[in-house]
């Protein structure tokens, strides 16, 4: 044996010697109490943290392990705090003892608050260190790595650094007007742990934000934490329901209707633009979960956007569910910016898929009296019927476009009516979608009362109430039809992506025609060779950011961020056209 690893024997077993009574009282002689770290040194330290690890993968029960990962990670993390020579050994060394704890503790306990923990007998305390507010605890824990990326059709976003991913649920709060923007399944965040020690060499469980606090300092280095921004919503969407009651919704099921609204899926931040998103006829916000992912995992996009899903019952008309959406935004800003002045709130970004990308076009436009004219022979002044019936009414078929929103990106919207509303399933699906909607009923009431003001060809189903998402989104509908020549109010940016698939020889995404999504006066058009569900398109997802990123370098209050982006703004992003409707070749 060499005189150098002599010694090193000798310093490991001496640091053994010295740890033996901390051993003895953290595996079990007396399992109340926290581990206390004797050596002083920082080379004690490193050989401290080497021997647990060494202790851990022989120990024989996993109770023993544990503590020993967790004695091994404290250890690491003061001979970093010393200034180990052997830093990213270090670090490496504190996080694989960290992850391999976390392994063990969270079989035994996946619900922690702040305080003190006991695992396998062994006290430790927990911190919460910048967490979201919105945050209630006790906090269900999982590590990011073990959350399947199903939902993403598997693409994770992740960074290495130090410490171990998490993904935290916490209840829903009660006690503030924001609670009733979140989702009822619970508030879902990242998160990354790591072992510290206290003044008193006692280990300490830090949970942190890692998009709050992108880095740690450990005595003089800093660290840039690891982060998983996937996991944490795809752990919230395996506990929805919402993707089977969107279905139900559209046939009459009423528990999506109370789980209505706007839905912040991080937290408000009044400097970053909302990105609402609208889904589609008998779908759900789970549909978003692609471009949600998109936009976590870039970290510019990320840091300039927050995303909002928008929950509602698809069964309703056209005209309604825009009334609705409307109103759902109105509860979100007064909650969140009731004197109206954040920066998000005048720049603002709708996305819309198919129904939900005309109901993002109606959000942009000014009604005047197209629709009204379209629906009604007589002003609303001269009829006769309840004040409420025709408030409802009026406000349904007159509306200027929604204040705040600066651009728009509709996604496989039939703007010019579906085929697929007139065909034999459209025909059933007319009958079977439900039309008990109040606002039907409203209007049933007032044409009952006014059956003269009525267009004569809209008056047999208005008295009837036969009016419904699928009837509204038929060619020939004469309110659809003058809805046609509602676009976007000046000032507003918008852009069109159709799929087109080749069995229609182009011309069809199977569900909407690329005519009926075509706009004029769109900054950019894009036509990609898929289907109806053009949101899980690899093509359209990057399209959308390629817009976000110029909405970026373009918007007000942001910087110019390069030369080539000021000449995309002024050029209207040339390149993303679709001649006839044909896909661009790529």
């Amino acid at each position: 044996m060499s005189p150098r690893s002599r010694i090193a024997l000798m310093r490991l077993a001496i640091v053994v010697l010295a740890l033996a009574p901390v051993a003895c009282r953290s595996l079990g002689e007396s399992p109340g109490k926290s581990p206390q770290l004797q050596p002083a040194t920082v080379e004690a330290h490193e050989d401290a943290a080497r021997a647990w690890a060494n202790s851990a993968r022989r120990a024989s029960t996993p109770a023993a392990a544990g503590r020993a990962w967790l004695l091994c990670a404290a250890h690491a993390y003061d001979a970093l705090k010393g200034g180990a020579a052997s830093s990213n050994d270090m670090a490496s060394l504190a996080t694989r003892c960290t992850d391999d704890f976390l392994v063990y503790a969270l079989t035994q306990n996946r619900s922690w608050s702040e305080g003190p923990l006991r695992v396998a007998g062994t006290e430790l305390s927990v911190e919460f260190r910048q967490l979201s507010p919105y945050l209630v605890p006790p906090l269900d824990v999982t590590l990011a790595r073990q959350v399947s990326m199903e939902v993403y059709r598997g693409k994770r976003y992740s960074t290495d650094g130090f410490g171990v991913p998490l993904a935290l649920l916490g209840k829903r709060c009660e006690d503030a007007p924001v609670c009733s923007l979140l989702p009822p399944e619970g508030v879902f965040r990242g998160a990354t742990a790591w072992v510290e020690t206290d003044a008193h060499g006692r280990p300490v469980l830090v949970l942190s934000d890692p998009l709050r606090t992108p880095q740690v300092t450990i005595g003089a280095s800093h660290y840039l934490l690891a982060s998983d921004t996937s996991a944490a919503w795809a752990r919230g969407a395996q506990t929805s329901k919402l993707h089977r009651l969107g279905v139900w919704g559209l046939f009459g099921g009423r528990e999506v209707g109370r789980r209505a609204g706007v839905f912040l899926l991080e937290d408000y931040d009044p400097d970053k633009k909302p990105l609402v998103m609208i889904h589609g006829l008998g779908s759900s916000p789970l549909m978003w979960a692609g471009l949600s992912n998109e936009i976590w995992g870039d970290a510019a996009l990320r840091s300039r956007y927050q995303v909002w899903h928008v929950v509602y019952q698809t069964n309703a008309p056209l005209l309604v569910n825009r009334l609705r959406v409307q109103g759902y935004l109105d509860a979100a800003w007064k909650a969140l910016d009731p004197e109206g002045d954040d920066f998000a709130r005048s720049n603002m970004v709708l996305v819309g898929h198919s129904l939900g990308g005309v109901v993002a076009r109606m959000l942009c436009s000014d009604s005047g009296d197209v629709l009204w004219n379209a629906a009604f022979v007589t002003d609303a002044g001269r009829m006769q019927a309840a004040p409420s019936d025709l408030a409802i009414v009026d406000a349904t078929f007159h509306f200027t476009a929604y204040p705040g929103v600066g651009r728009a990106i509709f996604l496989a919207a039939p703007h010019r009516g579906s085929p697929a509303a007139t065909r034999w399933f459209g025909r059933v699906a007319r009958v079977l979608v439900g039309r008990r909607a109040p606002e039907i009923q409203s209007l049933r009431r007032v044409a009952q009362a006014n059956p003269e003001a009525v267009q004569p060809v809209l008056l047999d189903r208005y008295l009837r109430g036969w009016v419904n998402s699928i009837s509204t989104l038929q060619s020939a509908q004469p309110v659809r039809a003058a809805g046609e020549r509602l676009m976007p109010r000046e000032g507003i940016t918008y852009h069109t992506i159709a799929g087109a698939l080749p069995r229609y020889d182009f011309e069809s995404d199977g569900v909407v025609p690329v005519a009926s999504t075509l706009l004029d006066g769109a900054q950019s058009t894009l036509v990609v060779r898929y289907g109806h569900d053009l949101e899980e398109s690899p093509e359209a997802l990057a399209e959308i950011s390629r817009i976000l990123h110029e909405d970026v370098a373009c918007g007000p209050g942001w910087q110019w961020e390069l030369e080539r982006s000021r000449a995309a703004c002024e050029a209207g992003a040339p390149g993303r056209s679709a001649a006839k409707g044909r896909p661009e070749s790529r």
